[in-house]
């Protein structure tokens, strides 16, 4: 494999700087790039509180801090950030045409070998490219938030892309350990979260419908079937109880399970009613800064512990 070792990332925000810290931790140059000075110094900022805190419990070493912050060089200028870079991945808003017009700009930026990735998450990945020159070296990365605890990063090929960027971009992502997943098809939302938002759908109209309360619901997923999840996958589980058993539990249930194309009305009045969740303190159920900042520091607990567990598998 080709070293890559000069990397660069386009947006400093919630998913940039998580996928900058991690290659700047496994001893590669990145420069971050934003258009904001503020989110530059943010984004360096919650680096080092990142590699801080993994380092206190046992996730990484103290040592290994002030080394991988030297390695990044922040920047708001896309020529200094790119120009030098052999591989790059586009963080920024999910506005399909911003995107479209940062790899045009990429294309006469970059030398011609450079990988050029995007992170979006729902984005087909064909349609990004679409305006590029160089669409072959265009290719999917999905990371998962937050990039440096979660290890999932779900690689696309879109229609035009080169087998062979990707196997090199999995290869990279895997030095950097991360868990690379080759996704054979450019579907919108890709595999991860057609599967997520499948169930989302599921747990929004059983509350719609009265079914159950939105509590009720978050419990029957984290202290029943959720539990299974890290160690079972739903295809293993169907082939443990056993397919025959499966096709006619689908058989009578498929017709009663919320098959809407469209957005639940239920979370569109809620949208209108600006009940939004963490943002306006009321969403699906009603939150206050503390019951906040629980649910967040129960979620960071919980996955800095796998890692813990887990990160050398």
């Amino acid at each position: 494999m080709p070293k890559l070792e000069r990397i660069a990332i386009i947006g400093a925000g919630l998913m940039g700087h998580g996928i900058a810290q991690i290659f700047a931790g496994q001893c590669h140059q990145v420069s971050l790039l934003d258009v904001s000075e503020d989110i530059l110094t943010k984004a360096l900022e919650n680096i080092r509180a990142n590699l801080t805190l993994l380092a206190q419990n046992g996730v990484g070493r103290a040592e290994d801090i002030e080394p991988a912050m030297t390695r990044i060089r922040v920047t708001r200028d896309l020529e200094e950030a790119a120009s030098s870079a052999q591989f790059i991945v586009e963080a920024v808003s999910e506005e399909l045409g911003l995107k479209q017009r940062l790899f045009q700009e990429l294309d006469d930026i970059c030398s011609p070998d450079t990988i050029l990735t995007t992170n979006t998450s729902v984005i087909s990945i064909t349609e990004i490219a679409a305006k590029a020159a160089r669409r072959d070296r265009i290719v999917g990365t999905h990371f998962w938030n937050p990039p440096y605890l979660v290890p999932l990063v779900e690689v696309i090929k879109g229609e035009e892309t080169s087998p062979k960027v990707v196997d090199l971009t999995a290869d990279l992502l895997r030095s950097v350990g991360r868990h690379p997943v080759k996704v054979k098809k450019d579907v919108p939302g890709f595999v991860g979260n057609r599967l997520q938002h499948a169930l989302w759908r599921e747990a929004i109209s059983i509350v719609e419908q009265g079914i159950a309360d939105p509590a009720t619901v978050d419990e029957v997923v984290k202290k029943g079937f959720g539990i299974r999840l890290p160690v079972l996958g739903p295809l293993e589980n169907a082939d443990m109880v056993g397919l025959d058993l499966t096709l006619q539990i689908h058989d009578y249930i498929l017709k009663h399970i919320e098959r809407s194309t469209q957005p639940s009305p239920f979370l569109k009045q809620k949208v209108r009613k600006e009940e939004l969740g963490f943002k306006t303190g009321q969403g699906f159920q009603k939150w206050t800064p503390d019951t906040m900042e629980r649910c967040r520091r129960r979620l960071l607990e919980h996955l800095i512990l796998w890692n813990r567990d887990h990160g050398e598998d």
